[in-house]
């Protein structure tokens, strides 16, 4: 391959890039302000104490299962979504949306019921530690079922958002989806403030507070994405009589669920398998936690980038092959993957360097500060192989290989990441600092799949026609 066509399939254009950053900077700001609040949350919640953060850590990991989950149910509409409106089909789109809705309240009640009935027992599967530490996790859950109580009240608005959004996403508008996720992360921010500390005569409500406003910034990004969409109708064709009727033809449910359910089951096993990744980890006692949720809050701040890059890959690949140009697709593709790589290396080097500032923000102990940065400077090494699985995930995804990405994504965690952390975790005295990173460098063989697989091309597939 010549210099001049390397620079061709995997550099790219000016206006490529143009394109790109259309689509995904609104989502880096919007993912990145989220992270970044979500940090200062954790922060806040951190500065009242060690016990406090680790239940609170513990729900959210809880919480994430949830939250994958349902993006796992609207993911699979949305390879449709896109392509629908790739080929201008807006009835397909409208369609779509209405499929998301049934899946995402189905999900929204079961999510509530587990966490109801079940919601002590899962948190108690994260507290371990000697015998002197029992008032410590005692302490722990007592926080962790106090803040579980008030979450649930959040799980609703949560799912709308998310179909609202996702789909918006899908037509090219990402602007409006930013702009409601930074009016509610500023109001949690805000409200964090005065309802965990009690500033401004407020109560001091601690975990609770932290809660209530997460809940409460959760309804008004709901708010602000519904009524922009409705009165935006003309620009917005699919939902003009989204609600005049829920049916949804047959054969495209089928195609949803034949494409979809893979998929969906892929991010719920996956997200399950992270829960049982961490509590694996958390066998390491108290400060295993606290210190793992100090380096994934931070670290998430760092990941929007590729996150965001994987967003952009399957709005524009599954756009072009909704359109039926699969050689633009495929140059499209190999671009944002080098992009994504490129973009993981810069990331991660200023992680590396800045990861023992962080933990310094929090009222914890040395032990766990200490931990904290080791997590840290292992992810930041780590993160150009997840960026380009994330990739790789993304590109068979926008084809519709949803078995293949099954296999290549939550198969894989319980079938090689998370039997190595339960054996060395259970059966060894291994440190939880190489325990973590041998369990990160199990990912190298998705690395070389993902990279076959990709160049195989088994992904270049329009998946609709011109009208359903």
């Amino acid at each position: 391959m010549t210099q001049k066509k390397w620079y061709h399939n995997f550099v790219g254009d000016k206006a490529f890039y143009k394109m790109v950053l259309l689509i995904a900077v609104p989502i880096i700001i919007q993912n990145g302000i989220t992270n970044f609040v979500g940090l200062l949350d954790n922060i806040m919640v951190g500065r009242v104490g060690t016990e406090q953060m680790s239940g609170v850590a513990i729900v959210n990991q809880l919480m994430f299962v949830f939250n994958i989950s349902i993006f796992g149910a609207i993911s699979g509409a949305g390879i449709f979504g896109a392509q629908f409106f790739g080929c201008k089909d807006h009835k397909g789109v409208r369609n779509t949306f209405r499929f998301k809705i049934y899946a995402c309240l189905g999900l929204v009640l079961l999510g509530i019921l587990i966490f109801i009935f079940w919601g002590e027992e899962l948190i108690m599967l994260y507290l371990h530690g000697e015998e002197q530490n029992e008032a410590a996790l005692q302490a722990a859950l007592k926080y962790g079922k106090e803040y579980l109580a008030v979450m649930l009240i959040g799980l609703l608005p949560f799912g709308v958002e998310q179909i609202y959004s996702s789909t918006l996403r899908e037509c090219g508008e990402t602007v409006v989806p930013m702009k409601a996720g930074v009016a509610a992360v500023l109001i949690n921010l805000v409200l964090n403030a005065l309802l965990i500390f009690g500033y401004l005569g407020f109560p001091a409500l601690g975990v609770v507070g932290a809660a209530i406003a997460t809940v409460i910034s959760r309804y008004i990004q709901a708010t602000i994405v519904i009524v922009w969409t409705h009165r935006n109708a003309v620009k917005l064709p699919f939902i003009q009589g989204a609600y005049e009727t829920l049916k949804i033809p047959g054969h495209l449910v089928v195609n949803i669920l034949k494409k979809g359910m893979p998929l969906m089951l892929n991010e719920i096993m996956w997200s399950v398998g992270m829960a049982t990744l961490m509590q694996c980890y958390s066998m390491r006692g108290l400060d295993a936690v606290a210190g793992l949720n100090i380096s994934s809050t931070i670290t998430n701040l760092f990941n929007v980038v590729f996150i965001a890059m994987g967003s952009a890959l399957s709005i524009v690949v599954g756009q072009l092959l909704g359109a039926g140009k699969l050689e633009e697709a495929k140059e499209a593709d190999y671009r944002l993957i080098t992009l994504t790589v490129f973009s993981c290396l810069v990331m991660g080097g200023l992680l590396i360097l800045f990861a023992p500032l962080f933990p310094m923000l929090y009222n914890t102990t040395d032990e766990v500060k200490g931990l904290a940065t080791a997590f840290m400077r292992v992810s930041a090494a780590c993160m150009p192989l997840h960026g380009f699985m994330h990739a790789t995930y993304f590109t068979l995804r926008s084809g519709g290989k949803t078995f293949i990405t099954f296999l290549f994504d939550s198969a894989f965690v319980w079938c090689a990441n998370i039997p190595v952390a339960f054996i060395l975790s259970r059966y060894t005295g291994m440190p939880i600092i190489p325990l973590y990173l041998i369990c990160q460098l199990v990912d190298l063989v998705k690395c070389v799949v993902g990279l076959i697989l990709v160049k195989k091309g088994i992904w270049l597939n329009v998946l609709v026609g011109k009208k359903e």
